[in-house]
């Protein structure tokens, strides 16, 4: 993985893991272990599913550039959707509290998008290839010899 990618993956990983310890010692404070708990698979979910989406996203940018676009908005789609399963499939749970679970993917995903979002304007990538070293000085077009 380039060292770009890894910066963003770190940047945006962090802030939401930090994030997940805090609502699960909020989610401890009023629900019990089973809050704590229900916080931290909630953390851990949108730090996998959220973490796979920017390594595939990444990727394609670099494989099929023309597709990036179509497939960033495809791939929020697809991973919010299965956020919403997850809430759902989880509801009637009982190893670990449902609302804790779902407040905390909720939570957790904002976060995410926010760090990413905050990485990708700090991140200094070029866009435009740099000249080689081989081009020559323009002459002056409109000097007298």
């Amino acid at each position: 993985m380039p060292s770009n990618d890894a910066r963003t993956l770190l940047q945006t990983a962090v802030p939401t893991a930090a994030a997940g310890a805090v609502a699960a010692a909020i989610s401890g404070g009023v629900a019990g272990g089973k809050g704590a708990l229900g916080a931290v698979v909630g953390t851990l979910v949108v730090i996998l599913f959220m973490g796979i989406g920017l390594v595939v996203l990444q990727r394609t940018a670099r494989s099929l550039p023309h597709l990036f676009q179509a497939m960033g908005l495809m791939l929020y789609t697809a991973q919010l959707l299965l956020l919403f399963i997850f809430v759902a499939a989880f509801k009637n749970t009982t190893v670990f509290n449902p609302k804790s679970f779902a407040i905390t993917l909720v939570a957790a995903t904002l976060v995410w998008i926010g760090a990413q979002a905050r990485a990708h304007m700090k991140a200094k990538i070029l866009y435009v290839e740099p000249e080689s070293d081989k081009s020559e000085k323009p002459e002056n077009a409109g000097s007298k010899s």
